[in-house]
């Protein structure tokens, strides 16, 4: 009796043991691979396939966080309030991942079900990606690979921010969000929205597809705008262009002490709303432990309610 005790609780300290090994691994920072997972309420956006992509989109798992890359078909996946909640917004949710893979837990589905909670139609946008090695080996190497620290600048009387980076060719991503938009405007009666109140908001390089889909859609009426630790430079700000709320820390390695988007969208005269938070680092998105970015996305339900996005109008 004694010796099935003993052998009982063996089996309880290593499973214990091994729940602790499993849990630390999965939120080391390694990529690990991943099974696609079901997607059984994603709706194929019908704007084609990628002409340069040679391997299958394929997952993995890095952080603790589901992953896809090399996606060729985009889709688009509702996450809709419980029925008599709704308040006829809309919300399109663009994960990023430098449009090489698409972080679909942390930025897509998570903060989806945050805002299905409050009332807010959320859709998850997994748009085309470009191209990256068709192993996961050869991925998790080039993911690994050195990369040089950003250039100071050698005029010390200047106070202009740093050049912008080269711009990616993104006019098949834009492409997705315009289909995702008008997918939304086309079954909106099915949906509960208000096709007025259709807005975005992105992590990252879908913060960035935020601010392209603003800057360079003409089909395309977002209601406002949420770009979510993005590029900071200064843009030339639409005059039909959206209210927008901004958020990035300043240990963000896309920081680097701009503020050229809200000056430009603050000059233009359009309403802004920025929060600078103490630290956060990168990726965080509905938060990390022991931050003070993590309460962001009450200030974004906060700005959404004061603007009246939250309040539903009669007969919607």
């Amino acid at each position: 009796m004694l010796t099935k005790h003993l052998n009982r609780r063996k089996t309880v300290i290593s499973s214990a043991l091994l729940f602790i090994v499993v849990s630390a691994t999965a939120q080391d920072g390694t990529i690990y691979p991943l099974d696609a997972p079901a997607e059984p309420k994603a709706i194929l956006l019908g704007t084609g396939g990628v002409d340069d992509q040679p391997a299958k989109e394929t997952w993995f798992r890095q952080w603790g966080d589901p992953m896809a890359r090399n996606i060729s078909t985009a889709t688009l996946t509702p996450f809709l309030p419980e029925p008599g909640k709704a308040n006829g917004t809309a919300v399109i949710v663009a994960p990023g991942g430098g449009f090489r893979w698409l972080s679909m837990g942390n930025e897509g589905w998570e903060v989806a079900e945050a805002l299905a909670k409050q009332g807010i139609a959320a859709f998850v946008l997994k748009y085309r990606l470009h191209p990256t090695p068709e192993s996961l080996e050869d991925f998790t190497a080039w993911m690994n690979r050195p990369r040089p620290a950003p250039a100071a600048s050698s005029d010390a009387s200047s106070e202009a921010a740093p050049a912008r980076p080269p711009q990616q060719d993104l006019s098949n991503q834009l492409e997705d969000a315009e289909a995702a938009y008008a997918m939304i405007v086309k079954r909106a009666k099915e949906w509960g929205v208000d096709t007025n109140r259709i807005g975005m908001i992105g992590f990252s390089a879908g913060a960035g597809l935020t601010m392209h889909s603003t800057l360079n859609s003409k089909t395309m009426k977002l209601a406002f705008i949420g770009p979510i630790y993005g590029g900071m430079g200064p843009v030339e700000v639409p005059k039909n262009a959206p209210p927008m709320f901004s958020v990035i820390a300043t240990d963000d390695f896309l920081f680097r002490g701009q503020f050229g988007v809200i000056d430009s969208w603050y000059k233009a005269g359009i309403p802004v709303e920025f929060h600078l938070y103490q630290n956060g680092g990168h990726g965080f998105g509905l938060g990390n432990p022991n931050r003070t970015s993590n309460r962001w996305f009450d200030a974004f339900i906060h700005w959404l309610d004061v603007n009246s996005f939250l309040i539903a109008k009669a007969g919607k």
